[in-house]
């Protein structure tokens, strides 16, 4: 088969005649079935906005957001991270995440704007671009341990979920909110400019690593409580969500200069503090310079 297909090397490095002999083991290809099942819920999302179906579309990006929470996870547990599952987590999010909110927020109301509307998704979508762009040129720079718990501006997956807020309040009861095109083309230059922002956010990453015994249990029944109100209630649920996101956005600022100042302090006195290297498949937490 190799005249077909070339020996598949997760590392893209060049295969010595060892390696290409060797096996490889399926937990090295979990991952990227994960990530390609969430690009294939990106790419059905795309196709419902095209043919109206904004129901089904939303929630094939709901979908492809929590693969894509799934699958860095899944690699790390399993130890089968790669440069290859990397490089296919960028360009699935990108779809996802840059394309497909643009491709139902436009179809759904900026449509009517024309020109404009178009220009406004094209914005949002080269932003996502740029994001994950910066996060890719800087995947081996250390960083302060306390870092870890921060994006630099908001993640693709939340930029593309918070896009949709106008969409979720018009199905929540609030009619007349597709009407309103210019507000919604104003919002979504502003979620645009928060994904290429530095300004610092909440990151989630660090949950699930390691948590205390007794939080075992109460966090189970936080995983059913929400899956069962987003199934129940979806629309109430994602604005709900997405409202909080965006009112944490303060906090975690103002979280974030007073870890800097401590970490300062420190830095004066002479501790120096932890780094660690950013893997492949860790989100962007460059420390954000704010004044």
């Amino acid at each position: 088969m190799n005249w077909l297909f070339p020996p598949f090397d997760p590392e893209g490095g060049p295969a010595s005649p060892k390696r290409r002999f060797r096996r490889i083991p399926i937990r090295a290809l979990i991952p990227n079935v994960i990530t390609l099942l969430a690009l294939c819920m990106g790419l059905t999302a795309i196709r419902m906005g095209i043919e109206g179906r904004f129901e089904l579309g939303v929630a094939a990006i709901v979908a492809a957001a929590v693969l894509d929470s799934l699958d860095g996870r899944v690699a790390r547990l399993l130890k089968s991270t790669s440069r290859f599952g990397a490089e296919l987590d960028s360009l699935a999010d990108f779809v996802n995440f840059g394309v497909a909110p643009a491709v139902l927020i436009y179809n759904w109301s900026l449509v009517d704007l024309k020109s404009a509307g178009w220009i406004g998704v094209l914005v949002f979508s080269l932003c996502g671009a740029l994001r994950l762009a910066r996060f890719n040129v800087a995947l081996e720079r250390p960083l302060p341990a306390w870092t870890a718990n921060f994006f630099v501006g908001m993640p693709a997956p939340a930029g593309a979920l918070c896009l949709l807020l106008p969409l979720y309040l018009e199905y929540l009861g609030l009619e007349g909110t597709r009407a309103l095109t210019l507000p919604i083309l104003a919002y979504s230059g502003l979620i645009a400019l928060f994904m290429v922002s530095r300004v610092p956010t909440f990151s989630g990453k660090a949950i699930g690593l390691r948590i205390p015994r007794d939080v075992v249990l109460p966090l189970f029944v936080l995983v059913v409580v929400f899956f069962a109100l987003l199934l129940s209630f979806p629309w109430l649920t994602l604005a709900s969500g997405t409202l909080l996101y965006l009112a944490s956005i303060p906090f975690s600022v103002l979280r974030f200069r007073a870890l800097a100042e401590a970490a300062a302090e420190r830095e004066a006195a002479g501790e120096e503090g932890a780094s660690f290297p950013q893997s492949g498949r860790e989100p962007d937490a460059r420390p954000p310079k704010l004044h």
